[in-house]
């Protein structure tokens, strides 16, 4: 497994949850972004920088995935591809997208989607919460047990 990070819009406090996660459970964490990124030195930590412009983060992902592997990102059409390559998608919030929910996601955000474009605000995400931090943590913790017993 192999644990890829949409890194643009990741927040700092789950980077460093996946840092840790790195280093305890062993597991390559690449984060992928279009500016450059500081992380700690570690052989299981490193970086991919790709050039600006829009989805070329996340098409790299995309071509680089494989089933199996785990992708961090709240970008939806990007979860709905990594899903379909067989690997698995969190949210930020810790959040798990699945086959059972992605498509209501992605007609939702669609829906929104179409209505800013239409002028109505909206507004963005709550800030992210302690619980959420938690309940990232927790879900990764999960993902992370499971690959190591299957490993085994």
């Amino acid at each position: 497994m192999q644990i890829w990070v949409d890194a643009d819009a990741c927040p700092v406090v789950i980077k460093e949850v996946l840092f840790r996660a790195a280093e305890r459970c062993q597991v390559m964490v690449t984060l992928v972004a279009n500016q450059a990124l500081r992380v700690p030195k570690s052989k299981f930590i490193n970086t991919l920088q790709v050039v600006k412009g829009f989805d070329v983060a996340d098409n790299e992902i995309v071509a680089r995935v494989q089933s199996g592997d785990l992708v961090i990102t709240s970008d939806i059409p990007l979860a709905a591809d990594v899903l379909a390559k067989g690997a698995l998608a969190l949210t930020p919030r810790g959040e798990q997208y699945t086959d059972d929910n992605i498509k209501s996601r992605l007609t939702m955000r669609d829906f929104m989607d179409t209505l800013r474009a239409s002028g109505i605000e909206s507004g963005g995400p709550p800030a992210l919460s302690q619980a959420d931090r938690q309940a990232f943590a927790n879900k990764l913790d999960t993902i992370l047990a499971r690959h190591v017993r299957q490993a085994r």
